[in-house]
């Protein structure tokens, strides 16, 4: 890595230049203000909207993805890619050809390598817009949550992620990790992050939300959540609460089928609103919709995201938010099950959304909307309206004043040791411990210097983290213990159980990390089976809290709330002494055998003696 600005980066006259011709200034109060707000800034924006072409103006609707370290000089699979799924080979041939106002980053789809390269496709985007003859820049987002949804690893810091901050209980933790997290990414030229997740998750059976929420208090939640916006949007970045109307309560993963919630509007307004009215009460900057169904709120039973009663009657009109609405993704099963491709960003747009995300065919769909607008189904009018609201996001963020960023600034910000340690303290405050029977915990490794770690190896939400069995491993090495690693997965075999067990014989304790134990999951066996041969078996559960119910015979539980090496390193340090257990459960943990049953409620969490 080299420390200097990206060469390619235009002359000050060239920015200048761009920046006279749109003529918005960087600060603005926009994102809130009334569509109507007859400002200076606003008739700035509204003259730059008039010299668009409509092509043009359909193109700033949309955020899409496009494959590619680079946005002139991608991979040739990269390409290929690009060919097949969208029509264009590059970056700056989306934005030459669909106008795109935004672009979505992805690790699968190779635009995370490192942070000086994510730093040079986004300069390499502006370029390829401002080049354009109505220059707009373009706003550039990601899903790093943090926790278990992050698209950029390490060298940049990673954070715990929601129900651990909800664990850990401290606003201000919550509003630093999003204020260190927004500073990172906007070095890297990402402006738009899709996070705080808003959810309050009350269903334990939840496949898509868990441990993304803060937690099944929906008081807790708003609190969490208005203090992440505070600490996104003070660092320069969007944040974007998610997903409205409250994806909290579903069985079914919207990404594979339309989900149902039951919610009677009573229940929707005291468990899933409060967190939405405290961001938008925060000054939150965009709202994601929801691919769910709530027939309550809308006896159509339309998804969200396509529901006119939901995002305009409650969202614009009762909660009185004007900022950016942006869809979830448009690929996701669960907005296509009622509609065709060509009919969902339509009837977005006439829901009340202003951003369109990922459409899965980004020709059928841009083509459809312009076609709604040429037959009069949608009007000029309807469209500049949701235009305006992102052009004003745009210049409240800086964008037409700074678009660019440089490799000197990545150096000073990102993956820096005081963001890495404070991702550590924030981490150790967090860690829950559940059970400790004789007072197991802490383990000294004078008294207790062996120590056997097996379980589950799941794939870095990242891709540069773990595996979790190595992590905590070399972490407890560090700390003065000696350490064998066995992996047993996520569904242990006979063989594999049988291996862990005679690899026990000897050792002075068991550390197994269990993920998503189910009634069926032989990680209960594993666990079992180590507990029965007398040496102390401790569980780490890395990811939800919820395994304690399932598994039998260890002497202490800890739950991380996620896997990355952030988490799994502050509980070897909770497990070794180094830090006190601190972390509070944000959910009830209910009996497996009867639900209705609390084995440990919200609130929940055990220390050690000081």
């Amino acid at each position: 890595m080299h420390h200097r600005a990206t060469p390619t980066t235009p002359s000050r006259r060239t920015l200048l230049t761009v920046t006279a011709a749109t003529a918005a200034a960087a600060a603005v109060g926009g994102a809130t203000a009334p569509a109507g707000a007859a400002t200076g800034e606003d008739r700035r924006l509204k003259r730059l909207i008039s010299r668009m072409s409509l092509e043009e103006k359909v193109g700033q609707l949309f955020v899409m993805r496009v494959y590619g370290h680079s946005a002139t000089a991608p991979d040739q699979a990269d390409i290929d890619a690009n060919l097949k799924e969208i029509g264009v080979r590059t970056a700056a041939e989306l934005i030459a050809t669909y106008h795109v106002g935004g672009i979505i980053y992805f690790s699968w789809a190779h635009n995370t390598r490192d942070p000086h390269q994510i730093a040079d496709l986004s300069n390499g985007i502006q370029r390829a817009a401002l080049g354009r003859p109505v220059p707009v820049p373009v706003l550039i987002s990601t899903d790093q949550e943090h926790g278990i949804v992050a698209r950029i690893g390490e060298p940049a810091t990673l954070m715990p992620g929601a129900m651990a901050l909800g664990a850990g209980g401290s606003r201000s933790d919550a509003r630093r990790a999003a204020r260190v997290a927004g500073a990172e990414l906007a070095a890297m030229g990402i402006r738009q992050n899709y996070a705080p997740v808003a959810d309050v998750n009350v269903n334990p059976a939840n496949p898509v939300i868990g441990v993304r929420s803060f937690g099944a208090d929906p008081r807790a939640v708003a609190a969490m959540v208005a203090a992440q916006v505070s600490g996104y949007q003070r660092a320069g970045i969007a944040a974007t609460s998610k997903h409205f109307p409250g994806h909290g309560d579903t069985s079914v993963d919207s990404h594979y089928g339309l989900p149902t919630i039951t919610h009677t509007r009573e229940q929707w307004n005291t468990l899933d609103a409060p967190p939405f009215r405290s961001a938008i009460a925060a000054g939150i900057d965009s709202i994601m919709t929801a691919h769910i169904v709530v027939p309550a709120l809308d006896p159509a039973e339309d998804p969200a995201t396509l529901s006119r009663p939901i995002l305009t009657g409650i969202l614009r009109e009762q909660l009185g938010y004007d900022g950016v609405v942006v869809t979830d993704s448009l690929g996701m099963e669960g907005v296509r099950t009622k509609y065709g491709d060509d009919r969902v960003p339509v009837l977005a747009l006439k829901a009340g959304c202003d951003q369109l995300l990922n459409p899965p065919k980004l020709s059928v769909a841009w083509n459809a909307v312009l076609k709604a607008v040429q037959s009069g189904e949608i009007s000029e009018a309807r469209i500049e309206e949701s235009i305006l609201r992102i052009l004003r996001l745009k210049a409240k963020l800086g964008l037409f004043h700074e678009p660019y960023v440089t490799h000197d600034s990545v150096d000073r910000t990102v993956g820096t040791q005081p963001h890495l340690t404070t991702a550590d303290r924030i981490a150790e405050r967090t860690t829950t411990l559940l059970l400790n029977d004789g007072g197991l915990l802490p383990l000294s490794p004078t008294d207790r210097p062996n120590l056997l770690v097996v379980g589950a190896d799941v794939a870095s939400p990242s891709g540069t983290t773990g595996p979790p069995t190595a992590t905590l491993a070399a972490a407890l090495t560090e700390l003065g213990f000696t350490t064998r690693v066995l992996p047993t997965g996520t569904a242990p075999t006979t063989a594999k159980i049988d291996e862990a067990v005679a690899a026990a014989a000897g050792k002075d304790a068991v550390v197994v990390g269990t993920y998503n134990v189910s009634a069926t999951s032989s990680q209960r066996t594993l666990v079992s089976r180590l507990a029965a041969t007398g040496v102390p078996v401790v569980t780490v559960a890395i990811r939800n809290p919820y395994d304690i119910a399932r598994l039998s015979g260890q002497r202490a539980t800890l739950a991380t709330y996620s896997w990355t090496d952030v988490e799994l390193r502050a509980a070897a340090r909770v497990i070794a002494g180094r830090a006190r257990p601190e972390g509070r459960l944000p959910v009830p943990v209910q009996r497996a055998d009867d639900p209705a049953q609390v084995l440990y409620p919200m609130g929940y969490g055990l220390t050690y003696k000081s």
